[in-house]
């Protein structure tokens, strides 16, 4: 990338604020009444929209979209925040739609990461020190408080709200208006109030290039960790005793054990509610006494 102290951009007549000290990469669209400030890098082909404020500390990679009233390069919404030197890092490829807002990092990390060719869909807020990896994908209204860390190819539903601290396993799917308030580990489904496991991401697995083998592979590993009812170290040992070694199940088990805020729950805590295992499918208790009333008055119809 070739930087250019004065911005190659097409000239509004003074409808926008660049700071003379912003670095500016070629072939950059600057919309008007954009504001840019001093401590600024942006990549070469990139489309900043009006209305955007790219404030100090922002580093924006190659190709990236920010689209009108976004705020990149805020400082924390964090009390313990004293002016220290931080960052917000977007790679490249980086979609960011209107009215997203991505702050600094603090002097925990010193800088929040955006991975590469990763979206984020309209009024997304991303806090302090917060590691988003490659290729995700968080839809609107999206809020992740301080220090969260979401693995590659996670897709997050609208209006998911994730508590501090919390970490996110790569390719796992979160289900829209979902509080997410423990660790989810790699390739799941996450769903339900509390948040608890619907499946393994087996669709995104197959997008990612995974062979049914390796699918099947996980699912084994799950279903003694949060179908079979065992508590998390006797789940961690019959895995680490029955499962075969594999990058999946090693990736699994350390993500497993360094869990600080400990993972979500497993099947059999479907809503707060018992599940039970019928015909070696799981399901909700309350679920299956209604299915079986509603069997018993259909054999009563039909021997009317």
């Amino acid at each position: 990338m070739k930087i250019t102290e004065q911005p190659n951009v097409m000239n509004y007549n003074g409808l926008r604020h660049i700071h003379p000290e912003a670095k500016i990469g070629q072939n950059v669209t600057i919309e008007p009444f954009t504001t840019i400030g001093a401590d600024v890098v942006i990549g070469d082909n990139c489309w900043i929209g009006p209305n955007v404020s790219i404030m100090d500390g922002s580093r924006i990679g190659e190709g990236c979209k920010i689209f009108p009233g976004a705020v990149i390069g805020a400082i924390p919404q964090d009390l313990k925040f004293h002016g220290e030197y931080s960052l917000v890092e977007l790679g490249n490829n980086v979609i960011i739609r209107e009215y997203c807002t991505l702050n600094r990092g603090t002097k925990a990390s010193h800088k929040t990461t955006i991975g590469d060719h990763s979206l984020l869909m309209a009024y997304v807020h991303i806090a302090h020190d917060c590691f988003i990896g490659k290729r995700c994908v968080l839809a609107n209204g999206v809020t992740l408080a301080g220090h969260i860390e979401v693995g590659e190819f996670v897709i997050i539903g609208g209006l998911v709200a994730v508590h501090q601290f919390v970490k996110i396993g790569a390719h796992t799917f979160i289900g829209g208006g979902s509080l997410v308030r423990k660790d989810i580990p790699p390739f799941v489904k996450a769903a339900r109030e509390p948040l608890s496991y619907a499946g393994v991401n087996s669709v995104g697995l197959k997008r990612r290039g995974y062979s049914q083998d390796q699918i099947h592979h996980i699912q084994d590993i799950y279903r003694i960790l949060f179908v079979n009812g065992y508590n998390t170290t006797k789940a961690v040992k019959l895995i680490e005793t029955t499962i075969h070694p594999s990058p999946e199940r090693d990736n699994i088990l350390n993500f497993v054990k360094s869990a600080e805020r400990g993972i979500m729950r497993g099947f059999r805590h479907m809503n707060g509610k018992k599940s039970i295992i019928v015909n070696g499918k799981v399901t909700n208790e309350e679920v299956q006494q209604s299915a079986t009333s509603f069997m018993g008055r259909l054999k009563n119809w039909l021997g009317s």
